[in-house]
């Protein structure tokens, strides 16, 4: 291993630390705002964390052999990538920091990683083909979220169902991400679908929550967290990652995401999980890791 590739595999594991940690801040968070109010301001702070990105790096220049009418329609792809990753980021955000009202954050952390093995089952829908190995993922995390949420007397906690449902959502995030990415530069989309995100979150916010700087102030830390480390930097850090490692390397990397929020809910929240709620996580642990073993047809990238 290169010390190209090293700094890539540091970057994306630092990736999963903070966004596991994130878990905990968003938990934390719930205590003195709602989760409309720190939805809006989380992702007005990851705005405000890629903006001089985006102009340091000089991807928002206009080409100036460009009519104003070309320069108009070449900004056509990134406004409906750009809507259309804000609004699924929003539901997936919002659903994610309901259920944190009523769960913990190591458990959220494990349901919400169930996305990395729903994306494939959603590609059926866009005619996508999936191996066995996927399958054998479907399956171990099935059973695994069997154990994770459900009780003994076959009910499901709210705070684990809304989470659940909001997984699905963050699958279709991922989808719609793959979608427009060869068409619209990575950056600029982030930058549009985080400000989509807090547009909506703060009309929300208006219509059904009441305001007030005082609960913002006393959520600072926990909304800083989130927003500038977990959107922001996060973002940038996963992208200079990549640069540097293989996709495999990559994903199994920062699956390690929910490893960490269950650390980091133990360590700093008090957070326990029972046997049955342990072998569930170990179980979609299994999953995600099967999810994303490549296949022998496949040749993975030289690290040379």
């Amino acid at each position: 291993m290169n010390k190209k590739t090293l700094i890539g595999n540091a970057f994306l594991l630092l990736t999963a630390i903070i966004w596991g940690s994130a878990f905990v801040a968003q938990r934390v968070g719930m205590d003195y705002v709602g989760p409309l109010k720190f939805v809006a301001v989380r992702f007005w702070l990851a705005v405000l964390t890629l903006l001089p990105i985006v102009y340091l790096t000089n991807l928002g220049g206009k080409n100036t052999e460009q009519s104003p009418e070309e320069y108009i329609q070449s900004k056509k792809p990134l406004r409906i990538a750009g809507f259309t990753c804000g609004t699924v980021l929003f539901i997936a955000s919002t659903l994610q920091q309901f259920g944190l009202v009523f769960t913990s954050a190591g458990k959220t952390g494990f349901i919400t990683a169930l996305y990395i093995v729903l994306v494939p089952i959603f590609g059926l829908f866009l005619k996508q083909k999936i191996g066995i190995k996927c399958w054998v993922g479907v399956a171990f995390g099935t059973v695994g979220i069997y154990f994770l949420t459900l009780t003994e007397s076959l009910t499901i906690q709210p705070g684990d169902l809304v989470v659940l449902i909001g997984a699905a959502f963050w699958a279709i995030h991922v989808l719609v991400i793959d979608h427009f990415n060869p068409y619209v530069n990575a950056a600029k989309l982030s930058l549009m679908q985080f400000a989509v995100c807090a547009t909506y979150g703060t009309i929300a916010m208006l219509i059904f929550e009441r305001p007030s700087l005082g609960s913002i102030f006393n959520a600072a830390i926990p909304i800083l967290y989130a927003g500038v480390l977990s959107a922001g930097v996060g973002f940038t850090l996963q992208i200079l990652g990549q640069k540097n490692t293989s996709p495999t390397v990559a994903s199994l990397l920062l699956s390690m995401e929910a490893v960490f929020a269950v650390i980091f809910g133990f360590i700093l929240l008090k957070e326990t999980m029972s046997s049955r709620e342990l072998l569930g996580c170990i179980l979609m642990f299994i999953a995600i890791i099967i999810s994303q073993l490549p296949s022998k047809s496949v040749a993975e990238p030289s690290e040379t």
